[in-house]
């Protein structure tokens, strides 16, 4: 499946298949995947093979395929492990655009570079165990957090 076809799927069988919404059809299906793949910068290589994609790239449709589904809420875990600053940049770009076309986003994430230009509330759990909640540069300052992350 080339990477048209990955976004195809989950339009057809998310979107298509809601009850009073609108449905897409032939090319109308073909144009919105083209679309989706535009906005995560993947438009030139729609026809390839995701095999053929680098790390950020397979992130960056793993993100189209989660938008292809219209949500409301999206969960973005740890998107941007393993990959290199510039690519952290590429996928907080992509997240931004999301979030700013509506889509609330939670970033589950250890890059703290990331997590602080990207967030407007922060949550820090400690062993499943909620230790702060906030803006995020308050929540950095909580000595709680210090000795958590930190250590002592």
């Amino acid at each position: 499946m080339n990477l048209v076809d990955n976004i195809r799927v989950p339009l057809l069988y998310t979107v298509n298949a809601r009850k009073g919404g609108q449905h897409l059809h032939g090319t109308e299906i073909e144009m919105r995947c083209r679309e989706l793949l535009a906005e995560v910068g993947l438009a030139e290589k729609a026809t390839r093979l995701p095999r053929d994609l680098t790390q950020v790239e397979m992130r960056k449709l793993e993100l189209a395929r989660a938008v292809a589904t219209e949500p409301r809420l999206l969960f973005a875990d740890e998107a941007m492990a393993g990959l290199s600053p510039s690519e952290v940049e590429e996928i907080l770009a992509v997240l931004l655009r999301l979030n700013e076309q509506g889509i609330t986003i939670v970033l589950i994430e250890h890059i703290m570079r990331a997590v602080m230009s990207f967030s407007t509330r922060l949550v820090v759990l400690v062993a499943g165990q909620k230790i702060a909640d906030g803006v995020p540069a308050e929540v950095m300052r909580n000595p709680e957090v210090e000795r958590a992350y930190l250590g002592e």
